[in-house]
């Protein structure tokens, strides 16, 4: 049955969730920011360490929802922990893909990497992400790395802090550029940056953030996982 176009709906966004108060303050950001580019009512939850859980959120309101996964690649949380979670929730909800690898991430990062004085040409590029043990995140983060290399003009290195892949102190070289593939400051964050300049990076550029693009993609993400839902 099809539903109206003027149907009710909320934007969820999950993120993964930190003990650091100012990574979870990133997500918050975005999901107001979006929320008011879509004119819609949006909340923002975690999958673990922060609330409001999203597994809490989904089950207390049955508003028809679209969820947009504030992670950057496929993995455990992605392609389990949030599809049990959402088989709670006690309205329709479409649950959406993670916004990475995209291009407008990767102009974000490009953006991160000029407020530190980075700028294509300047050598070596590193990213550096969380890391999965899932091969689909493996493939994520290399095209992650080849969207970011068209914008920096030169093949793009990765490198991971957990789980499958290589470590910064094997892939950061002295005088290489480094662009955390993150969200968010939190354990990670801290670690990329320590990490990658034990290595001998010249520069670490800053998590993406609440950037501008990472909005305007969580708003296209939105308006596509409402048609879905409009005409299931």
């Amino acid at each position: 049955m099809s539903t109206t176009s003027s149907a009710p709906h909320r934007l969820v966004t999950v993120a993964h969730g930190t003990r650091k108060s100012g990574g979870n303050e990133v997500a918050r950001e975005i999901t107001v920011a979006a929320g008011l580019a879509l004119g819609t009512e949006a909340v923002c939850s975690y999958v673990e360490l922060s609330e409001p859980l999203f597994e809490d959120v989904v089950a207390a309101d049955a508003t028809p929802t679209v969820v947009v996964p504030l992670l950057l690649s496929t993995g455990f949380h992605l392609r389990q922990d949030l599809p049990r979670m959402a088989r709670g929730a006690t309205g329709p909800l479409v649950l959406g893909r993670p916004l990475g690898p995209h291009q407008l991430v990767a102009r974000a990062q490009l953006d991160q990497l000029a407020r530190v004085g980075a700028r294509p040409g300047d050598g070596r590029l590193v990213l550096v992400a969380a890391g999965s043990s899932d091969p689909l995140a493996t493939r994520d983060l290399t095209r992650a790395a080849e969207l970011l290399g068209r914008l920096w003009g030169s093949p793009v290195e990765v490198a991971t802090l957990s789980a499958l892949g290589r470590r910064p102190a094997e892939v950061v070289r002295a005088g290489d550029v480094v662009s955390p593939y993150l969200l968010s400051p939190g354990f990670f964050a801290d670690r990329a940056r320590s990490e990658s300049l034990a290595a001998g990076a010249a520069v670490v550029a800053d998590v993406i953030g609440p950037h501008p693009l990472v909005v305007d993609l969580v708003v296209q993400r939105t308006g596509a996982l409402k048609s879905v839902r409009q005409t299931a």
